[in-house]
């Protein structure tokens, strides 16, 4: 680099950080201003000067808590709200932290939202343990959620009737599957009693089948019985008609010569 080009590097580099020095004094001036204006009480002029602030610097974290303090006090406090939250966010200082941090606990406390100014007053006791301000709040705090435990959640229309739908189907999953245990258990006793009947049948076939045999063996045996006894009453009736025949020749007269 050349010395002229070196010159004007310098030039540039002071009107740069003049500019940077006018900016700075210019964002002061918006602060300084806004401070007198909260002092003198005039809330509108003071908050209009330390959004001005946050406009052209937004990580300046004091015009940002001051701001928060205008609102605040104005009792716009969804926006002092969204303020002291840039601050919590942005900011590494701890004294800032505990400031915002305690504030954003005084405004859920204007809010009735005890649940959420404890958690804050905690985080900003936890930036500054000694301060008994924040202690005292945060006791009181935890006092009001007692006496006022916030009210649990309303399930909305469309959650009953989805959680309702789903214990149908539930329901019905359910009934099915005891239908079909039901159905298979009749199944499985029809089966059962199918085969039973079956060894039951086979049993009484095999109890039959002796009694069969029997019944044929004394058929049998009575036709062949039947047989003797008339081969043997046959035999006896010849007998006696042969022993008649005798009787019947001996009864005969003999002819006897006649004597002279």
């Amino acid at each position: 680099m050349n010395k002229a080009m070196l010159q004007q590097f310098i030039k540039y580099s002071l009107i740069l950080f003049v500019c940077l020095i006018q900016a700075q004094e210019e964002n002061n001036k918006y602060t300084a201003k806004g401070n007198d204006y909260y002092n003198n009480k005039e809330y509108a002029k003071a908050e209009a000067n330390y959004r001005k602030e946050s406009a052209i610097n937004p990580l300046n974290n004091i015009s940002t808590y001051n701001l928060g303090n205008t609102i605040y006090t104005q009792k716009q406090y969804a926006e002092a709200i969204s303020a002291y939250k840039r601050v919590t966010e942005t900011s590494k200082d701890k004294a800032e932290l505990h400031k915002s941090f305690h504030n954003l606990g005084n405004v859920f406390m204007q809010q009735k939202k005890y649940t959420e100014a404890v958690a804050a007053y905690k985080n900003a006791l936890r930036n500054n343990p000694k301060d008994e301000e924040t202690r005292y709040n945060l006791a009181l705090a935890k006092q009001l959620l007692k006496d006022n435990p916030p009210p649990q959640k309303n399930e909305n229309k469309e959650d009953k009737e989805q959680q309702k739908d789903d214990k149908n189907k539930e329901q019905d999953n359910q009934d099915k599957k005891d239908e079909n245990k039901k159905d298979q258990d009749n199944k499985e006793d029809k089966s059962d009693n199918s085969d039973s009947d079956k060894d039951q049948k086979d049993k009484d076939k095999q109890q039959q089948k002796p009694e069969e045999k029997k019944g044929n063996q004394e058929g049998k045996f009575s036709k062949q019985r039947m047989e003797s006894l008339l081969e043997a009453i046959n035999n006896e009736e010849k007998k006696i008609q042969k022993k008649m025949n005798k009787e019947k020749v001996k009864g005969q007269p003999i002819q006897q010569e006649k004597n002279w």
